[in-house]
């Protein structure tokens, strides 16, 4: 349960591919996060062995999703957490699947907050959780973000996690390493740091 003395944030993170552009990113917000006195879960959401949701909405009526499959627990690290990082490249101008199912999966926050008027965040807690969205592209076009944006500030209303702030990036294609991207590099710690921050801040 949520604890003043926590301030945790959890990382998802929406790749396959570890050390790649996206995880550079991430990893340098963590660090950020991490200089401002939080701790941090990493959630490699494309690794985990999770089943997409089945629809059943049994969790219309009860507080955990009926597919014991594991995912109660990344439902408890969400509810806890002060904070979130979702990091994740583009795919067909949207989430990847596996970031995308795992979001849906967060169904039983869906039916606590808007069937059962009963939101498993507090007002309190509400009022302190904020995320970050991190998201590289590799072309060059105006709406690539569009349909990921929209999704996450979605999500982020159902887990009552404000969409706090972003990063995007997009002519990966032809950047082809996050490096060459110095300030984009700095910006990923120092947004990340900023969340931190502003978690401490608030637990004061």
């Amino acid at each position: 349960m949520y604890s003043p003395m926590t301030k945790n944030v959890v990382a998802l993170f929406g790749s396959n591919l570890l050390g790649g552009n996206t995880d550079k990113l991430l990893m340098e917000a963590i660090r950020g996060v991490e200089d401002a006195g939080c701790t941090v879960q990493r959630i490699n959401v494309a690794r985990e062995n999770l089943a997409g949701c089945s629809q059943i909405y049994s969790c219309m009526f009860e507080d955990r999703c009926s597919n014991e499959d594991g995912v109660n627990k990344y439902h408890t690290m969400l509810k806890e957490a002060d904070g979130l990082i979702i990091a994740t490249p583009v795919m067909t101008y949207g989430i990847p699947g596996q970031l995308k199912s795992f979001m849906d999966r967060c169904q039983p926050f869906y039916m606590a907050k808007y069937f059962r008027k009963k939101s498993f965040i507090t007002k309190e807690h509400a009022k302190i959780r904020r995320t970050l969205f991190i998201c590289i592209a590799g072309m060059n076009t105006p709406d690539v973000f569009i349909g990921p944006v929209l999704t996450t500030k979605a999500y982020c209303e159902i887990i009552d996690a404000k969409y706090g702030d972003e990063l995007l990036q997009n002519d990966m294609d032809t950047i082809l390493k996050i490096e060459n991207k110095p300030d984009i590099m700095k910006a990923a710690y120092e947004k990340g740091r900023a969340l931190g921050e502003a978690i401490a801040k608030a637990r004061e």
